[in-house]
């Protein structure tokens, strides 16, 4: 079954209304037992032609995602790239720090007029990022959140394989961080790593019996026990200053200076703005 193409359908209603720069957003990385969750968030121009082959990133190969997201990234007029560290998703919980992620992610586009967001309706989200749209399998529908399906992809999928370089024998730059057998396998051989998320059941289960005594919260820092979660989010937002926990996940003193060098490079890039190319608009 060939896979949907994804159109301007939510977009030229906005476009009528006055609105320009609309933000699409998706995220990577809610499942995967290791590893940050990245967001990216993307403007095009209106009535931009589409780009071929731009789809749903999860039904393109690692070799077409790559193809692609240089091509977005010149024909947007702003990418930004948002992550959340594996500290904070085991600290705030995967759902709040996904939603973290999209707003660092937002943050970075430097003004818009609309979101349209993957998924289904975010509590407290509009009042973070101004109106929005939450499409269900906006990734498949909507061209714009398609484009940034796959620059959050590409995006993280080459931290991961920073990470497999680091930390050999999980096989990140193959399995992504996720509980493939592979991986499984070797985090009961190997053990966790800083970049785990301890927080995670599945990350559990796969240790008990022959690391049953390893306490998996004991650097699980409870923040939110007495705050209000929707004003502490407000405060990380504030303090985007965490370039490397976001960008590794970790912990400054288990980085090393290539890598946090490479990974600073590659999200910095990610993130410049992009001046559109051509003049094609779509019919």
């Amino acid at each position: 079954m060939a896979a949907r193409v994804p159109t301007y359908r939510f977009e030229r209603d906005l476009w009528r209304g006055g609105a320009v720069r609309i933000v699409g957003v998706d995220e990577v990385g809610v499942a995967p037992t290791c590893g940050a969750v990245v967001a990216a968030a993307v403007v095009m121009r209106p009535h931009a032609r589409r780009i071929p082959g731009v789809r749903d990133s999860k039904t393109l190969s690692a070799g077409q995602r790559d193809r692609l997201a240089p091509i977005i990234r010149r024909r947007a007029i702003a990418v930004g790239v948002g992550a959340a560290s594996v500290r904070e998703i085991d600290t705030i919980n995967i759902y709040h720090a996904t939603h973290l992620a999209m707003r660092r992610a937002i943050a970075r586009i430097g003004g818009h007029d609309h979101v349209l967001v993957d998924g289904n309706r975010i509590a407290g989200f509009e009042a973070a990022v101004g109106p929005y749209s939450a499409i269900v399998d906006g990734d498949a529908k909507c061209y714009t959140i398609a484009c940034a399906s796959i620059v959050a992809k590409v995006i993280r999928d080459r931290m991961m394989a920073l990470l497999a370089a680091r930390y050999p024998g999980y096989g990140w730059e193959r399995n992504q961080g996720y509980a493939t057998r592979e991986h499984r396998n070797a985090i009961r051989r190997l053990g966790l790593t800083p970049f785990h998320r301890r927080s995670f059941l599945a990350l559990q289960r796969t240790l008990a019996g022959d690391q049953i005594s390893l306490d998996l919260f004991d650097e699980v820092v409870d923040t939110f026990e007495k705050a209000d979660e929707l004003d502490e989010l407000d405060r990380l937002d504030g303090h985007p200053g965490e370039t490397l926990e976001v960008l590794l996940a970790g912990r400054p003193s288990e980085a090393s200076a290539a890598a946090i060098a490479e990974a600073e490079s590659i999200l910095r890039n990610a993130n410049e703005t992009s001046t559109p190319t051509g003049a094609d608009t779509a019919t």
